[in-house]
């Protein structure tokens, strides 16, 4: 049995729509121990009468951390005041306990889960969780989906309610993944548990209940995001001013991005370079630096459609628009190449930085070459051509030359 005198003063208790039936001896134990209970009112009113004080986690969530908080004045007045914050599932899978736990020191807390929505909905669905992706989506963009939506492909999403279904439906309709099945799941786990399947293009179900979880089986014609760099021009909304897509997989490539990491992409564009730099990871963040306006919100667009929406772009001109920003680990520039912007550059960032510079003008051509003798790195100059109709026979057009500088700082 859990020593609850010597545990800390606060616990996150996994917590599903069966109350107290799914809990441990040791989960119970810690919750009639408790003085204090935490939790969203659809986990309160699954509560069994007990003597602690009972209060309902605001809304918005954030609000809520400083009641927490200032149960620790009164836990290190009081050793024994203990308090249980009631969280679904599993707290640390997509669960309040990752957000929670970087207020407090380590010492002051323990979890004790239960299984994951996700498990749940595995179990149901006699789904190999190790090879289905889950998605977290009921406080995030349903776009962030786009990247996972390949034919054959099993995902599992949790949901805010019944409305993010619909939508969630109309979005993969409209990506042309509209024959994909949606397996809703209802308040798994508990009484009311409830599991029905409609095809996303169908007319959806009207009663649908909260907690929702979806198994999605991905189906439909629809151009899925490729795993491999230089994705198809299509993909992108753009005014001619995007790095090509056999060109960007070359400039990825040369960037190699590595999971965590920050990219600045200077001269964004479309942001195409970008974009790819966070699809090869989501750990991975990147800033993106353009003047015009125009195609500053091209690249917010661009990068919310493919599931990428925390794309940070920032208006302005390099290097001016370089201060105060957090130092990346790789730079592309794809634009506004110039003395004062190297100079810059090479002053600020740190040892071990990758710089990739792209060029089409003689002008930056020959910037590029004295940098590349001066410092070093490696310089090249990449030749495409398509074949094309010429008359009744064909013949091959050549694409401006692009000369390429990459270098480790």
């Amino acid at each position: 049995m859990a020593d609850v005198d010597n545990a800390p003063w606060l616990t996150f208790l996994g917590w599903g729509e069966g109350g107290t039936e799914g809990l441990t001896p040791a989960s119970r134990y810690v919750l009639e121990s408790a003085d204090v209970i935490y939790g969203a009112r659809r986990h309160l009113r699954l509560l069994p009468p007990l003597d602690a004080e009972v209060r309902e986690w605001p809304v918005p969530f954030a609000d809520g951390i400083p009641l927490l908080l200032a149960e620790r004045a009164l836990a290190e007045r009081e050793h024994k005041h203990k308090v249980v914050m009631l969280v679904s599932g599993d707290p640390f899978w997509f669960g309040a306990g990752s957000t929670l736990q970087r207020h407090l020191r380590a010492e002051e807390w323990q979890a004790i889960p239960q299984p994951s929505t996700f498990s749940l909905a595995a179990a149901r669905l006699g789904w190999p969780l190790e090879r289905c992706s889950c998605l977290g989506l009921h406080a995030r963009p349903l776009t962030r989906i786009r990247p996972y939506l390949h034919r054959g492909r099993r995902l599992l999403v949790l949901l805010r309610d019944a409305e993010a279904v619909a939508e969630l439906a109309a979005l993969l309709v409209r990506l042309g993944f509209g024959a994909s099945q949606l397996h809703i799941l209802e308040a798994l786990g508990g009484d009311s548990e409830r599991l029905r399947c409609v095809r996303a293009d169908a007319t959806l179900l009207d009663d649908m209940a909260y907690p929702l979880a979806v198994g999605l089986s991905v189906d439909g014609d629809g151009l899925a995001i490729p795993l491999t760099p230089g994705l198809p021009d299509a993909l992108f909304e753009h005014d001619g001013q995007i790095t090509k897509h056999t060109v960007r997989a070359m400039t990825l490539a040369a960037l190699a991005p590595v999971p965590g990491e920050r990219l600045w992409d200077i001269g964004t564009g479309s942001g195409s370079v970008a974009i790819e730099w966070l699809l090869a990871h989501p750990h991975n963040q990147a800033v993106a630096f353009e003047c015009d306006e125009q195609r500053a919100a091209r690249a917010r667009r661009n990068a919310e459609m493919l599931g990428v929406d925390w794309l940070d772009v920032v208006e302005g001109r390099a290097p001016e628009v370089l201060d105060d920003q957090p130092l990346p680990d790789a730079v592309f520039i794809g634009g506004g190449l110039s003395q004062a912007l190297l100079e810059t550059l090479w002053q600020r960032l740190p040892l071990g930085t990758r710089l990739v510079a792209n060029a089409v003008t003689l002008e930056s051509e020959s910037l590029l070459a004295h940098w590349q003798q001066q410092v070093g790195g490696e310089l090249q100059r990449l030749e495409l051509a398509s074949a094309v109709a010429l008359g009744t026979r064909r013949g091959w057009k050549a694409s401006f030359p692009i000369v390429q500088w990459r270098i480790t700082r």
